[in-house]
């Protein structure tokens, strides 16, 4: 009796399954992976305080009622056209370079009158612009 076998039969390594589940592991932890995504846009926010400076000017006033009227530093201007808004905002003498700006709107003034006193402040070079809200009811 003989258990021995004469075939010498190489023992074979078969790598394509390995390479398969590899690539589908690999595939599943690039799907699932959340990648840091750092903004690109380099931003310095301001800093406030709650003091008041006594002598810091007062800034230019300009506000919108709900029919879309324009009032600058509480005086009406005539027509709600931008060149007329523009006039009355040069005619009260405002540093474009140094003068703050509160737009304050009512909160049923059309979309379109707000837009055209920040496009007016803008043309005439106002950078400084706050919008005035109130607090809600909570």
């Amino acid at each position: 009796m003989k258990f021995t076998s004469e075939d010498n039969d190489d023992i074979e390594i078969t790598v394509i399954p390995l390479i398969d589940v590899i690539l589908v592991l690999l595939i599943f932890f690039m799907a699932t992976a959340t990648f840091d995504q750092n903004s690109r846009i380099k931003v310095e926010l301001p800093e406030a305080s709650s003091d008041l400076k006594s002598d810091q000017a007062q800034p230019l006033m300009i506000q919108i009622d709900a029919e879309g009227r324009y009032f600058v530093n509480n005086n009406e201007v005539i027509n709600p056209k931008i060149e007329t808004l523009k006039a009355a905002i040069l005619q009260v003498g405002a540093d474009p370079g140094s003068k703050a700006v509160v737009l304050r709107a009512d909160a049923r003034a059309e979309h379109q009158s707000v837009v055209t006193a920040m496009d007016a402040l803008a043309q005439l070079g106002f950078r400084n612009l706050s919008i005035a809200t109130v607090r809600g009811k909570q």
